[in-house]
């Protein structure tokens, strides 16, 4: 018999049609997600906020120029993987701490938009989620500003901004598709097996220390809607906005659609990277 880690994420993601209709019609009320669900709203604001701080740092370090870091490390392509494997190392971080096993992490509308096209959270929720995300990336940001001054707002760090990289606009906006299709690519199908399911956070940080060593130069490497609004937030550089919202967006909702299609049969799994037997899920209705 499967432990009841394993057991357990399969049993809620392959809840019954009733119990979950019955489920969302509860969670689909706006004054009912705002009452019963708040905590995970903040905590998506925490998860990306603590992440554009990490995303701050490490940028400063790696690329400001009166870092002694950058000064140490000549080689521009070496300290972005170094700077990649930091932020992978950030988002498992975040993924697998108690917070994050809670809300389960998405810190990406993206990530919410395709889980609500699979009927994975309710619609409130995910209105809430993505304003969470985009508000609490948003101060993260400022925060990381007030923290390190200069070094961070001025170039070549300009609030570890994504832009279309010298390929132009058209490129990064199929770099970006690719990657986004990628990442949600893995997040179905890993977490959509039992056996592996656990292991869905350590890819997903994997995938994006290597996005980061590999696609930045096109596109910056946002992949994230709510990443590419905080950053952009303090000097009002929304030019390429359209870009990282489009490609992501697509590049996830194409991924999940073609899975329906070609796995029909196959187990959706719950909207969380990690689904935790210690937390309680307002997607699929878990209780400890």
């Amino acid at each position: 018999m499967l432990p009841a880690r394993e057991r357990m994420p399969d049993a809620a993601a392959t809840d019954s049609p009733s119990t979950r209709e019955v489920r969302r019609s509860r969670a689909g009320s706006l004054w009912f997600g705002l009452r019963e669900h708040w905590p995970e709203y903040l905590i998506e604001a925490w998860a990306l906020g603590t992440f554009m701080v990490s995303a701050a740092v490490f940028a400063v370090l790696f690329e400001a120029p009166g870092s002694p870091v950058r000064a140490a490390i000549g080689d521009p392509t070496l300290r972005r993987v170094l700077g990649g494997l930091a932020m992978g190392l950030t988002a498992i971080a975040i993924i697998y701490s108690p917070w994050g096993q809670r809300s389960g992490a998405h810190m990406n509308p993206a990530v919410t938009l395709t889980f609500l096209r699979l009927g994975k959270i309710a619609r409130w929720d995910a209105l809430f989620y993505i304003a969470a995300q985009l508000a609490g990336g948003t101060f993260g940001v400022l925060l990381a500003w007030q923290l390190l001054g200069d070094a961070f707002a001025l170039p070549p760090v300009r609030f570890a901004a994504t832009v279309p990289g010298p390929d132009g606009a058209a490129v990064a906006l199929g770099a970006e598709f690719l990657i986004s299709f990628a990442m949600m690519s893995m997040i179905l199908a890993v977490s959509g097996n039992a056996r592996v399911q656990r292991f869905t956070g350590l890819f997903a940080g994997l995938l994006v220390a290597t996005f980061i060593s590999i696609e930045a130069p096109f596109s910056g490497m946002s992949m994230n809607p709510a990443r590419t609004f905080a950053s952009a937030a303090p000097t009002g550089m929304f030019g390429s906005m359209w870009l990282y919202v489009v490609a992501p967006v697509l590049g996830m909702l194409s991924a999940a659609t073609l899975r329906v299609h070609l796995f029909p049969r196959a187990p959706m799994p719950c909207a969380k990277y990690d689904h935790s037997p210690t937390q309680r899920c307002i997607h699929c209705g878990y209780r400890p």
